[in-house]
């Protein structure tokens, strides 16, 4: 069936088909102050005026027409007969040089605007930028649009495994993604802290699974990481009926936002062996948190799981997790040795990869596709499988090249769970350091692609994993506005973004959020990176010819500047991710030695170092500055020992020696604490 306010209007609206036409050749392109950025704007003179008194006319399929309403009432728009404007919606079966269903074309007039799309999902978006364009004023300014999308997946990935959220609070979000045109919702559905969809055939998962001894997940994961009954006093948690998930889908599919599951396997699945401890190779509760992979009930269990799945989520990806598995168990599990017998597999990643294409097939012939983390590349992939890539883009890049869909989700740039700031101005996080100018600033398709290879980039997400975020006002605040940069990357083609140009529409979306009642990070007042970081710096060292002792190299991951790093006069941020902090891991901590070139006058040799405790990064427990004139003898100036104390800040300390010499070799060591980990500087600097 066919909703149609005003019959009339068909031939008005292939009027404006030609209207657009002559738009495109006649007008000014522009950019529109809308996010995300359109494909083509052009302006004329004058403006629409939108108001409770505009009409609004939708020639669509009945279904989508109810969709596409609810967002033009809640611009103020209604259907009246008396008025001098309306806006007029069509689907139609095609439009000129419009591929993409959910792309459209719009023409504005001072009396009217019509928006043509090939699908409701078009005329929904279509719907979306009336509303942005008109919320300042009401006042839209005149004449065409043509937007499309970039790629067909944009999503942001909710992890309410470490700490649950509401159905309301998810409805929230979903209303505000709609609005940027984001088109899938991941839920990170069950992990170690808590399994949160009810399953029928299994209700241990949400009689025990789903609840724990503390309320945050930094509490409980310190602690013994307890799980407790349902009902008990001290249980903490929570988990989503199969009502709720339904409710959840349909709210989703009314804003054109396919929700994507995601059950995590094989690893990360300590509350399900913990409810079910049969299923892990030692079948013993608390001690696992790999499945087993030779156990025949496992793979029992996860289609029935996957079954029940697939009838709550209509996606066509079902999620099915394959990141860090240690695999510690199976190499001495007789289950899993004899599966490796049996099928010819030469190690424990060769049996990672005949579990996730069993799962693969299972869910192929339940007419679904599987996605998981790159590390399903382990051993290979099973044919259609959805690679996201998030160790850097290069799982991603494999999989492209191999033939597969990739969908790019680097933590360097797609973590939002990441301080969006400088950390001492911000509420705990996990670590990094992610402003939105750098989430903005990636581009998921690097030129190294062929164009057939660039064509299987799926899309990009935002991922915010809440370890550290126990509350709903915290989970916005790292949301937003940064999933603001994720939407307009994946929707505007890489010629259209102006980082300028989009943080002046983000303040103002800002404040459009706030209004709302969403928690939003304060952009306006952001500080910026630690600023030594700012620019670089001159010192006697800098370009001098760095050597490393033996066994005291870098570590490749963080290399930096490689041997040039450390008098380079680049100085770190906020956080080692940005790859201007040198990394040491080895036994030998730091030790290396600075050439002058030439005996100088000495009056300062410093370094700073970072402490994010977390994961693993500390300060030095010893640094020794030592000189010599002939690169033999070595006169020590100052040996500095730190007691190294644990916290949950990310903090920086200073290592240098004052005074008066003269020397052409300069020895700087460090070494590390009985706790390990790395020690991270960026500049050894000689005044």
């Amino acid at each position: 069936m066919t909703y149609r306010y005003i019959v009339r209007n068909l031939f008005l609206g292939m009027v404006s088909l030609l209207t657009v036409a002559a738009c495109e050749n006649g007008c000014t392109p522009v950019e529109s102050e809308i996010i995300p950025q359109p494909l083509h704007t052009y302006r004329t003179e004058g403006t629409f005026d939108i108001g409770e008194t505009t009409k609004l006319v939708i020639i669509a399929p009945e279904e989508d027409a109810r969709k596409i309403k609810q967002v033009a009432q809640a611009v103020g728009v209604i259907d009246n007969e008396n008025t001098s404007t309306a806006i007029e919606l069509i689907v139609r079966d095609s439009v000129e040089m419009m591929s993409s269903p959910e792309g459209y074309k719009m023409n504005i007039t001072p009396y009217k605007i019509t928006a043509e799309a090939t699908s409701g999902a078009g005329l929904f978006h279509a719907m979306q930028t009336i509303a942005q364009l008109g919320e300042k004023n009401g006042k839209i300014p005149c004449g065409c649009i043509i937007d499309s999308p970039r790629f067909e997946y944009r999503g942001i990935m909710l992890d309410v495994s470490r700490h649950f959220f509401s159905k309301e609070f998810i409805k929230k979000q979903i209303d505000a993604f709609a609005r940027y045109k984001i088109n899938r919702l991941h839920l990170h559905l069950t992990d170690a802290a808590g399994w949160r969809v009810e399953i029928k055939k299994y209700p241990r998962l949400t009689e025990l699974a789903a609840w724990r001894s503390h309320e945050t997940w930094k509490e409980w994961w310190q602690g013994e990481r307890l799980y407790k009954e349902e009902g008990n006093h001290d249980a903490h948690g929570g988990y989503y009926t199969q009502e709720d998930i339904k409710e959840l889908v349909a709210y989703a599919a009314d804003r054109y936002i396919t929700i994507v599951p995601e059950i995590e396997m094989p690893a990360h699945s300590e509350e399900v062996l913990t409810a079910y401890p049969e299923l892990s190779c030692t079948h013993e509760p608390y001690r696992q948190a790999d499945f087993c992979a030779g156990n025949e009930a496992v793979f029992e269990f996860l289609e029935d799981v996957i079954t029940e799945i697939i009838a709550l989520f209509p996606s066509e990806y079902i999620h099915i997790g394959g990141d860090e598995a240690a695999k510690t168990s199976w190499s001495n599990c007789p289950l899993c040795r004899k599966r490796m017998t049996e099928e010819g597999l030469d190690d424990v990643d060769a049996l990672q990869s005949y579990f996730m294409e069993r799962i693969a097939k299972f869910v192929n012939e339940k007419g679904r596709k599987i996605v998981g983390w790159d590390e399903i590349l382990t051993g290979g992939l099973a044919p259609d499988v959805t690679v996201m890539s998030w160790r850097g883009i290069e799982g991603g890049l494999q999989a492209v090249r191999e033939g597969h869909k990739a969908i790019m989700t680097p933590a360097e740039y797609c973590y939002l769970d990441y301080y969006q700031d400088a950390p001492h101005t911000q509420p705990q996080a996990i670590g990094g350091y992610l402003p939105i100018e750098k989430v903005y600033s990636f581009n998921p398709v690097p030129d190294s692609l062929s164009q057939e290879e660039a064509a299987l980039v799926y899309g990009v997400q935002g991922n915010v994993w809440s370890e550290y975020i126990p509350t709903e006002e915290h989970y916005e605040y790292m949301i937003y506005p940064r999933i603001l940069a994720i939407a307009e990357t994946g929707w505007s083609i890489e010629n259209n973004k102006d980082f300028e140009k989009f943080r002046k529409t983000a303040e103002r979306e800002s404040n459009w959020l706030r209004a709302k009642g969403y928690n939003t990070f304060d952009l306006v007042n952001e500080f910026g990176n630690r600023p030594q970081s700012l620019a670089t710096i001159k010192h006697k060292a800098k370009g001098k010819k760095v050597s490393y002792a033996e066994g005291a190299t870098y570590y490749p991951q963080y290399a930096a500047g490689g041997y040039a790093a450390l008098t380079d006069g680049i100085r770190g941020g906020w956080s080692y991710g940005d790859k201007l902090w040198q990394g040491f891991i080895g036994r030998g901590g730091i030790d290396v030695c600075i050439d002058l070139e030439e005996i100088t006058d000495i009056k300062s040799i410093a370094a700073d170092f970072m402490q994010i405790c977390e994961p693993g990064v500390f300060l030095p427990a010893e640094v020794i500055i030592s000189v010599s004139t002939d690169s033999v003898t070595f006169d020590t100036l100052a040996r500095i020992s730190h007691n190294i104390v644990r916290d949950e800040n990310t903090s920086f300390k200073n290592f240098g020696w004052q005074g008066a010499t003269r020397a052409r070799y300069i020895r700087y060591e460090a070494t590390r604490g009985a706790q390990g980990g790395f020690l991270f500087t960026d500049e050894i600097v000689v005044e």
